[in-house]
C-alpha cells in the first residue's frame, strides 16, 4: 500500500517551476558587483514582482543607465510610440530610447558602462522586435569591447518552428536574419546565434555570457507573469500572434483598440463572420486603431484551439487566404509592409495565384529544413521532436 501510494505521488507531481535566468543571482551577480552597469529592459524583467532594476539597486549595484526598446522601460507607450531619452521617475536612472531614429546605443551612451546586462521576454515571432534591440545592442557591444550578459526566459511560442525564411532582401526592424517567422529559440539561444553565425556587421561577434534558466524545455508551457506588450495581454494573443499578425500589412483590424487585441479579425467590408466589433481609441495601447469608430465584420478567435490537435505548433494562413478571397479590391490587400512581415514576396504572390495553405506550406520545407540544422548548433535546453 505504501508504495502504491508513492507512485500515485509521483505520477501526478508536478515539475519543477522554471527558473529564469534573473533568478540565477548567483550566476552573474559576482560579475557586475562593483562594475558600472548597463540593463537593456522592460516590463517584463522581473524577479518575483520585482523589476531587476529595484532587486539590482537594493543589492548595490550601480546601474549607470537603462535602455528602453519598444514600448518603454515602464510599458506606457503603445506599438510604434516614440520613445523618450530622460530619467526614470522612480530611481532618478538614466534611461537612454533605443526605439524610434535610434536604436543602437551609441558611444556617449556607453561611455561610463562596464557590462551590459539583457532582460526582455520574447515571444518566438521574428516580427516582434525585441530580437532586432537585441542585435543592435551586440553590435555595440563589439564595437566597445564590451561582455553582454543575457539572462534568459522562456519562449512562449519555443514548441515549433514555422513560416517562410527571411530572405535578407527584405531586411528590416522587424526581419533583420534568415530565420523563419517562428523561430522556437529563446531570447539566449537567439543571441549565441547571431553571434555564432557572425550575423554583426563585418562578422564581428560580441564578448557574449548567457545566463540560463533552470527547468525548461521547448515543450513546456510557461504562463507568462508579465504581459510582454501593452496588445498582447494574455496567453492566448501570444499563441496567435505569429499568425494574425500578418494583417498588419493588410487592410484587416486584428483588434487593436478592442479588449481582445491580436484575438479578433475583421474588416467593414468582410461579409462571411458573425462577429463584430468597432475599434476605439485606448490611451498607451491604441491612440488611432485601423477602423477607429467604425464596425467591423468578422471572427472572434479567443477560443481557437490553437494548442490541440492538428492546430498545435503550425503557423496559420487559411484565415488571411480567406480574407483575401472576399477582399472587394483584391489588388489593394497587401500593403508594402506585408511583405516586410513575412520577409519575402513570394507569400504574397502565392496568396495571389490561388495556392493552398497546405501547398504554400509545403514551399518552405527546404529552408526549414536547413534553418533547423543551423538552429541545432545554438540550442541550450531540450528540444522538441
Amino acid at each position: 500500500m505504501v508504495v502504491l501510494l508513492v507512485a500515485v505521488v509521483q505520477l501526478h507531481a508536478q515539475p519543477p517551476a522554471i527558473e529564469t535566468g534573473a533568478m540565477q543571482l548567483e550566476a552573474y551577480l559576482p560579475m557586475i558587483k562593483g562594475k558600472r552597469i548597463g540593463l537593456v529592459v522592460n516590463p517584463t524583467a522581473t524577479i518575483g514582482k520585482t523589476h531587476l532594476v529595484d532587486t539590482l539597486t537594493r543589492l548595490g549595484v550601480q546601474i549607470s543607465a537603462v535602455f528602453a526598446p519598444e514600448h518603454g522601460f515602464r510599458g506606457e507607450a503603445e506599438a510604434g510610440a516614440a520613445i523618450t531619452d530622460g530619467k526614470d521617475p522612480k530611481t532618478g536612472i538614466r534611461v537612454v530610447s533605443l526605439y524610434g531614429n535610434k536604436k543602437k546605443p551609441m558611444s556617449e551612451d556607453l561611455q561610463d558602462i562596464e557590462y551590459m546586462l539583457f532582460d526582455i521576454q520574447d515571444v518566438g515571432a521574428r516580427f516582434y522586435t525585441y530580437i532586432s534591440t537585441l542585435h543592435y545592442v551586440m553590435e555595440a557591444c563589439a564595437e566597445h569591447n564590451l561582455t553582454l550578459i543575457v539572462l534568459d526566459r522562456p519562449n512562449p511560442n519555443g514548441h515549433y518552428i514555422d513560416g517562410p525564411v527571411l530572405d535578407t532582401a527584405f531586411r528590416s526592424f522587424i526581419g533583420m536574419h534568415p530565420v523563419p517567422v517562428v523561430h522556437g529559440m529563446t531570447i539566449g539561444e537567439y543571441a549565441r546565434m547571431i553571434n555564432g553565425e557572425k550575423w554583426l556587421p563585418e562578422g564581428a561577434q560580441c564578448r557574449l555570457r548567457v545566463v540560463s534558466m533552470n527547468n525548461y524545455t521547448h515543450t513546456r508551457s510557461y504562463q507568462l507573469p508579465v504581459a510582454p506588450s501593452p496588445n498582447l495581454p494574455n496567453m492566448q494573443s501570444i499563441y496567435l500572434y505569429p499568425s494574425v499578425c500578418f494583417f498588419e500589412g493588410t487592410p484587416v483590424s486584428l483588434g487593436r483598440g478592442t479588449a481582445k487585441p491580436f484575438q479578433i479579425i475583421g474588416a467593414p467590408w468582410y461579409k462571411k463572420g458573425k462577429f463584430t466589433f468597432t475599434p476605439v481609441a485606448i490611451p498607451g495601447k491604441a491612440a488611432n486603431p485601423p477602423f477607429k469608430d467604425i464596425r467591423c465584420t468578422g471572427h472572434d478567435l479567443s477560443g481557437f484551439p490553437i494548442l490541440e490537435g492538428k492546430n498545435y505548433g503550425r503557423l496559420h494562413l487559411g484565415w488571411l487566404i480567406d480574407f483575401y478571397k472576399e477582399c472587394p479590391d483584391q489588388n489593394q490587400f497587401f500593403t508594402p509592409f506585408f511583405d516586410k512581415l513575412a520577409g519575402t514576396s513570394r507569400l504574397k504572390e502565392q496568396i495571389r495565384s490561388g495556392m493552398s495553405e497546405d501547398a504554400i506550406r509545403a514551399s518552405w520545407s527546404e529552408d526549414l529544413n536547413k534553418f533547423r540544422k543551423t538552429r541545432a548548433k545554438y540550442l541550450l535546453y531540450p528540444d522538441f521532436k
